[in-house]
């Protein structure tokens, strides 16, 4: 029986001392337990590694989620590239064009005399010139007229030109300047379009979803396309499904606009202790935190911890604020890691703010409850041999 008791007397040590080594390892998360990543107080501690330094700890409040949304998001393309409401069709250098001219009778400069049977003499008061192509210099020859320029002029205006340099030669004259073919105010449409174009503009005014149309449409659906919009030296992108809902931005398009269908496959990873860990897409308009968390099934019930919820992401150095210097690659972007807190009711508003970027990372960190639990279960798997070995050895 004393051999027996100092069996168990030296087993209870044992297990005891096994319990404390264990237990010791505990107030954080001990590296020799499997999980899925950091803590919530290991990313918090925010330690230097050779890999990656000056990583910037941030915690996201309503302010910093407005902040990151206003410079954020695409802009609009009628603040970009404000315009009237009509459209002026602008000759240009190529454009071919036909010119009509009528007098009052009795026509002196353009008209001719001819004897008609039952009425007498009458004037012919109107005359059409052969076309003519627009030069390089802007011009168009009108007789008794001379050059007139057509130079960002419309039909109209050059008409009323026409008509001030016939003064006292022709009596009373009258002019139609028709454009028979558009060589100079076309746009330029390519990208993810079914087939890129060169569109031709008319006086009716097209816009940026009649670009789109004209080529085919785009190849893929319209919540993963943008579209960029070049003009002189301006260049902007918006999400098309954005200027299909607001026809504010379906702006008129100019002779020289370069419009190009963009695909843009966006997506955020999520890790951790969430309903699913995996590459997320999402539209080209962008997506809210509370948005991409609910895509990723939510938070783990059992597992999560609601006060460590995660973001890595390379961010714009001009958009962190900071009491030091920052140390920025060669892009101008420095790493952040921005912390929310869902245990505060107040964080689920803020989330509906905060927008997520292209490979933005999300991750939601396991909760202490749940690392104990599972060093519950590595102790248990530890001291149940022994247990069972001090049973039979009792038994025996």
């Amino acid at each position: 029986m004393n051999t027996k008791n100092h069996f168990i007397k030296a087993q209870t040590i044992l297990a005891g001392m096994v319990l404390i080594s264990m237990l010791s390892g505990c107030a954080t998360q001990p590296d020799w337990i499997s999980s899925s990543g950091a803590s919530r107080e290991q990313v918090l501690q925010n330690k230097q590694t050779d890999r990656i330094d000056g990583i910037e700890l941030i915690d996201v409040s309503n302010a910093l989620a407005t902040k990151l949304f206003e410079a954020k998001k695409l802009g609009r393309f009628s603040d970009i590239f404000p315009s009237s409401s009509t459209h002026n069709y602008i000759i240009g250098p190529g454009d071919v064009v036909d010119v009509t001219i009528w007098e009052a009778p009795p026509a002196m400069l353009f008209g001719a005399i001819t004897l008609d049977p039952a009425a007498g003499p009458v004037t012919t008061r109107g005359v059409t010139f052969p076309e003519q192509m627009v030069t390089s210099d802007n011009t168009i020859a009108i007789p008794f007229a001379g050059r007139v320029s057509v130079k960002e002029r419309t039909t109209q205006e050059i008409e009323r030109e026409i008509v001030v340099r016939l003064y006292g030669k022709a009596n009373q004259p009258q002019v139609l300047v028709r454009v028979i073919k558009n060589n100079s105010s076309n746009v330029t449409v390519v990208g993810e379009v079914n087939n890129s174009t060169l569109m031709a503009l008319t006086p009716k005014g097209e816009r940026l979803l009649d670009a789109l149309a004209t080529s085919g449409g785009v190849k893929e659906t319209t919540n993963r396309m943008a579209v960029q919009l070049s003009r002189a030296n301006m260049t902007a992108t918006m999400a098309l499904h954005s200027i299909i809902q607001d026809p504010k931005q379906n702006i008129l398009l100019k002779p020289g606009d370069v419009v190009t269908a963009l695909y843009q496959p966006q997506t955020f990873s999520v890790l951790g202790a969430t309903g699913k860990n995996e590459e997320v897409p999402f539209e080209a308009q962008g997506i809210s935190l509370a948005q991409a968390l609910a895509r990723s099934g939510g938070l783990v019930d059992n597992r999560a911890d609601a006060r460590g919820v995660f973001i890595f992401r390379f961010e714009d150095a001009k958009l962190v604020d900071a009491d030091h210097p920052l140390t920025a690659g060669a892009d101008g972007r420095v790493p952040v890691i921005y912390q929310v807190d869902l245990r505060d009711p107040a964080s689920f508003f803020v989330t509906q703010n905060f927008p997520v970027q292209n490979h933005d990372v999300i991750y939601v960190a396991n909760s202490p409850e749940a690392e104990f639990s599972k060093f519950m279960k590595l102790l248990i798997s530890v001291a149940m041999p022994g247990l069972t070995i001090n049973r039979m050895f009792l038994l025996n």
